[in-house]
Parts: structure tokens; sequence; C-alpha cells
């Protein structure tokens, strides 16, 4: 199924939760009634919080002091970006954007924000609160990179240029909606490339979530990471995603023998009578001397599939999955066959995932072939969850196994290998001056200036470099194709490389002048950046292990621009 972000009409029967599953459920055939899905909620933010207030109270200090010394409306520049790639990976998937410029677009104080400032600041003028009763984002113009761009160290994914007052009030709200998204959208696709093309990812953090809104975030940024729907229903309704889920521990639970069944019939797919399933389970479980089974999971698995005929699929680890969930699935699934449904598969919550994915696929060959049900052991989807991530998922793949589709919670929703990109946002420039930020560290020294990014490409269409240039810098700098570049290393004046690309590419774009440059985009649009982008990288910079550092360089002339105003700013020690 195509997993996009459009709704279209799916079956009611229960094939809709088949369907979230990435199965296949012919819903069709069956002849349920057929439900209208919702359309997403385009350009949707995750947060409903969103506003001026925002921020740490310490860029609005900081806006007063600009102000009560006369500097607010000083142009200035800012770069958003981070300086080391999450996960000891050597690539990031940028995200967020759109969540910024639906902030941007709303961007006013209320009387209620001012009543708090005035309060938080009571030496503060009164001028102060009426110019922030009047503030908008009508002089600011951002920069950026296309959302779902990959994205390495130190280039700006953001360029925020206007008054400094207000652009210094964008600060901590642009980096709390870029940090967590990029982060989990890289963390996303990391676990696609584990797995591969052909297997589904299914995200199932919410209850594991750094709160509502961070679960919100990481299903939306998941989907964009790479992952195919969500167990999330107000993720669903927000941004479209396919959403779905089987059932838990405690529906098992709650049947204790097969007297619990209200009711023994389940629907005919054909519309006809009712059919007694409980019969014909009872028939294959004396046949195949399956009687010591749990009787409450049989009965619970009966009672899901009359729920659900065209969508069902059982959890199996309750109490044993070799001795009694995966021969109760089975009985079921021969009933549901003989009825004329087509069962979907099982999912295992615990044990040695890949050795009894490998034990469920070799039964359900060995009822296909006793039952002469051809195809049935490869229709039948096994669906894996249970603490898994990134590198859950390569030792899987390297022990073998038969897992169709991953459900993955905390380590996507949390992003518990790293919590936190580290983005920062620095000035850059300031009255038309370029500015640069020293540390004693030297991977914190900022590169000034107002920049451009250009990705050269070679002629094999893989990124060699990205070079960043002055926005300053005469045309006849900007790199062109078939021309010879020098790219220099930020930090290292030893470190150059001349580069011939076969095609320039620049990155940054005007995303918001005065006003959005472009309509929201869907998820879908975005997330098929990041697909496209991530193919277009060398094997060698996404592979897991010892990943090759991708080359972030500069000009010639931005690269002595840096270390001119670097040596101009740097006190000179005194020795005595």
């Amino acid at each position: 199924r195509d997993w996009g972000m459009v709704f279209h009409e799916e079956n009611d029967g229960g094939g809709i939760l088949g369907a979230h599953l990435g199965f296949n459920s012919d819903a069709d055939a069956t002849g349920g009634a057929r439900r209208r899905q919702f359309e997403p909620i385009v350009g949707s933010a995750s947060h409903n919080i969103l506003c001026p207030l925002l921020t740490d109270m310490y860029q609005i200090t900081m806006c007063y002091a600009y102000f009560n010394a006369g500097r607010h409306r000083k142009h200035a520049v800012f770069d958003l970006f981070f300086r080391k790639n999450p996960f000891q990976g050597e690539y990031t998937i940028f995200a967020g954007l759109e969540d910024c410029l639906k902030f941007i677009e709303d961007y006013k104080f209320t009387e209620e924000h001012l009543d708090f400032l005035r309060a938080q600041m009571p030496t503060a003028k009164e001028e102060f609160l009426e110019y922030l009763r009047q503030l908008d984002c009508s002089e600011v113009k951002i920069y950026a990179m296309k959302e779902g761009s990959v994205c390495f160290p130190r280039q700006p994914l953001l360029r925020v240029e206007g008054p400094v007052g207000i652009c210094q009030l964008l600060e901590t709200t642009l980096l709390c909606l870029i940090n967590f998204a990029s982060l989990v959208a890289t963390n996303a696709a990391r676990m696609r490339a584990a797995v591969g093309p052909n297997k589904t990812l299914l995200e199932f953090g919410l209850r594991r979530s750094q709160g509502p809104d961070g679960g919100l975030s990481a299903s939306k940024y998941s989907y964009i990471g790479g992952f195919d729907g969500t167990s999330s229903a107000l993720a669903g309704l927000k941004f479209g995603m396919k959403v779905g889920g089987t059932h838990a521990h405690s529906f098992v639970q709650s049947f204790s023998s097969l007297d619990d069944l209200e009711s023994t019939f389940i629907e005919s797919p054909t519309g006809g009578a009712p059919v007694d399933i409980l019969v014909i389970v009872q028939k294959y479980r004396k046949e195949l001397n399956w009687g010591h089974t749990n009787n409450g999971e049989l009965a619970a698995f009966i009672g899901y599939s009359q729920a659900f005929p065209t969508a069902f699929l059982a959890l199996v680890d309750t109490y044993d999955t070799l001795v009694s969930g995966i021969p109760n699935f089975l009985l079921c699934a021969l009933a549901m066959y003989e009825i004329g449904f087509k069962p979907l598969g099982i999912r295992l919550d615990s044990g040695d995932l890949a050795y009894l994915s490998l034990e469920a696929r070799n039964m359900f060959k060995q009822i296909e072939d006793r039952f002469n049900i051809p195809g049935m052991a490869a229709q039948l989807k096994i669906v894996a969850s249970n603490d898994i991530g990134e590198d859950t998922l390569y030792s899987l793949a390297q022990q073998g196994h038969s897992i169709d589709t991953f459900g993955i919670g905390t380590h996507i929703s949390t992003c518990q290998t790293q919590p936190a990109l580290g983005c920062v946002y620095k000035l850059v420039e300031f009255d038309g001056n370029p500015r640069i930020k020293l540390s004693q560290e030297i991977r914190k020294v900022s590169v000034p200036g107002k920049k451009i990014i250009y990705r050269l490409i070679g002629r094999a269409g893989f990124p060699l470099v990205d070079l960043m240039i002055l926005d300053s810098e005469s045309p006849d700098n900007e790199p062109r194709a078939g021309e010879r570049v020098m790219c220099r290393h930020p930090l290292d004046p030893t470190k150059r490389v001349v580069c011939i690309p076969h095609k320039v590419q620049a990155l940054l774009s005007v995303v918001w002048d005065t006003k959005r440059s472009h309509p929201p985009n869907s998820i879908t649009s975005i997330r098929a950046v990041a697909m496209k982008e991530l193919s277009l990288l060398r094997h060698d910079h996404v592979r897991y292990l010892n990943p090759t550092p991708y080359k972030v360089s500069l000009s010639e002339h931005l690269f002595t621009t840096m270390h001119d105003l670097w040596r101009v700013e740097a006190p000179i020690a005194e020795l005595s």
C-alpha cells in the first residue's frame, strides 16, 4: 500500500487496521461497508502553545537592553546550525521548518503576555511594552534549506535577518522547533537504513514520550525520516498519517475460558448466514491435537477475529509464544481461511525475536503444507516490538529473522541513544559587519558573515562537498560546474581540496520575506525530499560503522575573513 498522506476510502469491517500495519486485507472482496478517511491538516503544527512567550526570559530581557540602548532596530543576521551529527553518524535530516514558519506567521504578543512581562520587569519602560505590542515578523527575512534535506555540521539550516530585537526574540523557539524535529527525523532515517526499504516501520512511542507534545512531534518527524505509520490516533487526525494497532495483553487476559465468548458466530464474507467459528476452531484443534493451549487466549483470539474479520492480527506472547500463542492463532487462522477470510498475522512483544519469528514462519509453513493453503506462510505477517532500537535492528539482521514489521516506541519517541541534537543560534553579522564567536573549544568557534551554501556534486551524481561563501563575494567567486573550486577546512589551514563539480546546487532559499514565500508543504512531500537526498549520498557517509565524514568547506575569501576576524577579536594574553 501507499503510505502517503492523503487517506482514501478503506473497508470498515476491520480492514483498516490491517492496512495500517502495512498489510493488504483484501477488504473489498469481503463486501464490508466503506468509510471516508480524513484529509491531512496541511501545515498543521504539532503545537498549540506556540507564542512569543515560549522562549527563555533572557531573550526578552536582552531585547529590552537592545531597546534601552537604542539598538533594537539595528540590522542583524543570525545562523541556526549544529556542531556535530547525532548518533555517531555523519549526516542529519533537517526538519521542523514548517512549524517555524507557522510560529513566525502567528507571532504576536497578547495583552495577557504583556501584563505578565510588566509584572516580571517592573523597571522596564512602558514604551518597551508598547514596542512588543506592535511587534510582528513583517521585517524579518529567513533563508532556509529545504525541509527534509540532508545537512551537516556548521552550515546554517536557517539564516534569520532583520532588526536585532525581533531576531533575538525568535532564538529559543526556533531552536526548540528544529532541535527535536531534526533529531527524530535523523533517528528514523537511520532505523530505515537498518531495515532496508521493504520492511514496515511503525512508531509506537506515545506512551513513553516526554509529554503530549513530544509524542506528537515524534509521530510526525518519524514519518518524515522514513517510518510508515503511527499508533497515535491524534497524529493521524492532525497530520493525515496512517494509524493502527492490534490489541494488548490485557485483552487476552480478560478471557479465562471459551465460555467467555458472548457469541461463537462470525459474519460471512459473502453476506450469507453467520458461521459458527468455534465449531471450526475445535475441529482443527482436535485434528492437530492442540488441546494443551490456553483456553482464555484462544477465546480472546476468536473474539478479536469476530470484531475484525478482515484484519485479524494476534498478540501471541501473553502466556507462551510457541506452546500456546502461535498454535491458538493458527487455529483461528485455519477457521478463517475455511470461512473465506484472510488473517493478517501475529505480533511478538517479548523473547528472542529472531528465533521466535523464524519458528513462527516454520509453523506457518507446516500448516500451509498440511492443509494445502498455497501462499499462507508468505502471506501471514510477523510484527515485532519490545524495546527495539537501531542496534537491535542491525543485530536482528545479522542473526537472520522473518519479521515483516517493526513497532518502535521508546527509542524513536525519546531518541534514547542521544536525547538532544545541540543546535545553536549565533549572531554572524551586525549592522553590516561580520561577527565571530570565539571559544577555548575550537569546535565552538563560529563562521562569521552572511553566507550562501552550495552543494558540489560529482560526475557520478554523489555530493562531494558543501561550500560556504560570503553573500558579499563577487559573482566570479561562485562555484560553477566544470570549473576548479578551492575548498578550505573552516578550522585547519593545512586541510584544503580542489573540487571540479559536475553540478552545483544552492541550498538556501527565501522561505519568509514579510510573509511566507510558498504554501505549506505536506509531510509526505517533506518525507520524499528526505528519502531522495539520502539515496544520493555515498554509502560510506551513511553506513552504520565508521562512516566517512562529509566535507563542509569555506571559500578562500570566507576562510580569510574568518581567520582575520579571529585574530582581531582574540585577546592577547600577557605573561610575566
